[in-house]
C-alpha cells in the first residue's frame, strides 16, 4: 500500500502542475488534432492500439507477479479485451479533446468488480493502470520536438486527468465489490442457507420461499486450475457460474459453492406448480460454456423441511451419473431411477459386485464394458471413445465373457453386467 499511496500522489501532484484537463477546456480550441512529431496523435494511437495494448499485456506479465499468475484463459480474454479497450479510450479522448466521463469508465469499473471477486489485490490493477498510461504516453510523445511543446502539454494533461478519474472511478468499484462480498458472508441469506441445509428454522432475518428446487452441482477442473495460480482460477470458474444463476433465475438464489462442488437453493412461489426442467437443462450448458469445464448437476423440488434430504440425494444422484460414466448435464432421479435402485445397500449389493470380480485386476477390461454399455453397445463408437481399434474391443470384451461367464452381446447378461458395475461403483465409494 505504500507504492498505491506514493502513486496517487505523484498522480495528484502531476495533475494540479498541470492545471488539470476540464471537460470544457478544449472545446473551443484551435482547428485540427493534436500533432506530435508530425502525426495526428489521435489517429496514430488507434492505429497502433492492438500492437500496443499486446505490448503491455507482455510488461503486466513481466513486471507485475499477480498477472502473470493469472490463468491464461483470463489474460488473453478479460485482461486483454480491458487493456485494448482501455487504449482505444484513450484516442478516443485525445481526438475528441475530451476526458471521458464516469458512464464511459463502466467497463474499467466493471473489471475492478471481477478482479475483486477473484481476489485479484486492488494495488496489483492500479498499477497496471499506471503502466499502461505511461506506456501510452511513451509511444504518442515519441520523437517530440520543441515545436509540439503546445499539443505535448494538452495531450498529458488528458492522459493525467483520465489516469486520475480511472484510478478513482477503478478504486471505488473494487471497493464497492468487495464490501458486498464480505456483507454477504455474514449476511442473513447466508444465515438462511445454513438453517434450510441444517433442517433448523430460519430465524426470519430473510424470508424463506416456501419450496426450493434444489441442486447439487459438480464443477470440473478447468485447465487453468492446474497452472500457477489454482485459486484465481476457480474463483473465476465459480464466478460465471454465479453469473448464469443470476441470469436465468428472476430472484436470488441461495448458493454455497468450492472448487469442485456447488449447493444452490432456487426459491419457488407457490403457483411455481412445475419446474422448467428443459429450460435448467439449457442453463447448466450455458453455465459450463461460461465457466470453461464440464458441469453435472442434480436437481428435487423440496418443501423447507425437506430441503437437507433433497441436498443428500441430489448429492447421491450426481455421484452416481458421474460413477456411471454418462455425459455432463442435468439429471433428475427419474432419470437414473433403476441405477438409483440397485446402487441402495442391500444384501444383493456385495453378491451383484461379485460378478465383475475376476476382471477387477483389469482396468481396461472395466472400462471397455463401462463405454461399451454406455454407448448402447456399439463397437466403433466404444473403439472411438477409448481411441482403440475395433479388433481390440472385441477382444476385450471376449475375456471378459471368458473370466464372467457373462457376455456382453447377449441380451440377457447385459441387466446382469451393468448392475454389476453399477454395484461396484456404489460399494467402491463407500469403502
Amino acid at each position: 500500500m505504500q507504492t498505491l499511496r506514493a502513486l496517487i500522489n505523484w498522480t495528484v501532484t502531476q495533475t494540479s502542475a498541470v492545471d488539470s484537463v476540464t471537460d470544457h477546456k478544449t472545446t473551443g480550441d484551435s482547428a485540427g488534432p493534436l500533432r506530435i512529431a508530425g502525426r495526428p496523435v489521435a489517429a496514430d494511437l488507434r492505429a497502433l492500439a492492438p500492437d500496443l495494448s499486446r505490448r503491455v499485456l507482455a510488461r503486466l506479465l513481466e513486471e507485475l507477479p499477480v498477472y502473470a499468475n493469472l490463468p491464461g484463459e483470463e489474460v488473453a480474454g478479460d485482461i486483454a479485451e480491458i487493456v485494448q479497450h482501455s487504449v482505444r479510450m484513450f484516442a478516443d479522448a485525445i481526438e475528441a479533446r475530451r476526458v471521458p466521463d464516469e458512464t464511459e469508465l463502466a467497463a474499467q469499473r466493471r473489471s475492478a468488480q471481477r478482479r475483486a471477486e477473484e481476489g485479484v489485490p486492488l494495488d496489483a490493477i492500479l498499477a497496471a493502470y499506471q503502466l499502461g498510461i505511461a506506456m501510452v504516453w511513451s509511444q504518442v510523445s515519441a520523437g517530440a520536438t520543441p515545436g509540439d511543446h503546445a499539443d505535448l502539454r494538452e495531450v498529458l494533461e488528458i492522459l493525467l486527468e483520465i489516469q486520475r478519474r480511472i484510478l478513482c472511478s477503478v478504486t471505488e468499484s473494487y471497493l464497492a465489490a468487495r464490501r458486498t462480498i464480505d456483507s454477504e458472508e455474514h449476511s442473513g441469506r447466508h444465515a438462511l442457507m445454513a438453517a434450510l441445509l441444517s433442517g433448523a428454522e430460519p430465524d426470519g432475518t430473510v424470508r424463506a420461499a416456501p419450496r426450493y428446487a434444489v441442486l447439487t452441482l459438480r464443477l470440473e477442473r478447468h485447465p487453468d486450475e492446474d497452472a500457477a495460480a489454482p485459486g484465481v482460477a476457480a474463483r473465476r470458474k465459480i464466478r460465471r457460474v454465479r453469473e448464469a444463476l443470476d441470469a436465468f433465475w428472476d430472484q436470488p438464489c441461495l448458493t454455497a459453492f468450492r472448487s469442485d462442488r456447488g449447493t444452490v437453493l432456487m426459491p419457488l412461489d407457490d403457483d411455481a406448480a412445475v419446474l422448467d426442467h428443459e429450460g435448467l437443462r439449457a442453463l447448466i450448458v450455458d453455465a459450463a460454456g461460461a465457466a470453461g469445464a464440464p458441469l453435472t448437476a442434480a436437481v428435487a423440488v423440496a418443501d423447507v423441511a425437506e430441503v437437507p434430504t433433497a441436498v443428500a440425494r441430489t448429492a447421491e444422484i450426481v455421484d452416481l451419473v458421474r460413477a456411471t460414466g454418462r455425459q455432463p448435464g442435468l439429471y433428475r432421479l427419474a432419470d437414473v431411477l433403476l441405477d438409483y435402485q440397485l446402487s441402495r445397500p442391500s444384501a444383493a449389493l456385495p453378491a451383484l459386485a461379485a460378478r465383475l470380480e475376476p476382471v477387477a485386476q483389469k482396468p481396461e477390461l472395466l472400462t471397455t464394458l463401462q463405454t461399451y454399455l454406455g454407448v448402447d453397445r456399439d463397437r466403433r463408437a466404444t473403439a472411438n471413445a477409448l481411441h482403440v481399434h475395433p479388433n481390440t474391443v472385441d477382444y476385450r470384451l471376449r475375456r471378459i465373457s471368458e473370466l464372467t461367464g457373462l457376455s456382453a452381446h447377449r441380451t440377457e447378461d447385459v441387466g446382469e453386467l451393468h448392475a454389476s458395475l453399477v454395484a461396484r461403483q456404489a460399494l467402491g465409494e463407500r469403502s
